[in-house]
């Protein structure tokens, strides 16, 4: 019986240790991505010219007369 102690013990707290460890890694790194987030379009880069707007979606043809 003490030898399933001497194996679990160090077990259990080994895995209570990486558990807080990923979580405290993970709020940090999720909060170094809220703080380096930016919201909206990314601009194009300098010198670049701008596009034309797209073409309106294509709609089917009314073919209602033909029935």
């Amino acid at each position: 019986m003490g030898l399933v102690v001497v194996i679990s013990l160090p077990l259990i707290i080994f895995c209570l240790l990486l558990g807080f460890g990923c979580y405290y890694l993970g709020r940090y790194k999720g909060r170094q991505d809220v703080r380096t987030h930016v919201f909206g379009a990314p601009i194009p880069p300098p010198g670049t010219a701008s596009k034309p707007p797209p073409p309106p979606p294509h709609s089917k043809p009314d073919n209602s007369d033909s029935v």
